[in-house]
């Protein structure tokens, strides 16, 4: 059946919001094992639990763009 694409301008923001989604999971990810606070270490591990299966379905998402 119809199956609807990105255009453009979307895919290249949605371009921007994937990288910049994928630096702070990283840093996230490396910071939590310098970090000793314990309130900010939980922090740092809540971000990483909640933004991986978001940007999972982002890049779902961005399958369904024009560039292919």
């Amino acid at each position: 059946m119809f199956e609807k694409k990105l255009a453009l301008h979307e895919t290249l923001e949605f371009h921007e919001v994937i990288n910049f989604m994928t630096t702070s999971l990283l840093k996230s990810k490396l910071s939590q094992g310098i970090v000793f606070d314990q309130d900010l270490r939980e922090l740092l591990d809540k971000n990483v639990k909640l933004s991986t299966p978001a940007l999972t379905a982002m890049l779902k998402l961005y399958s369904n763009s024009e560039l292919e």
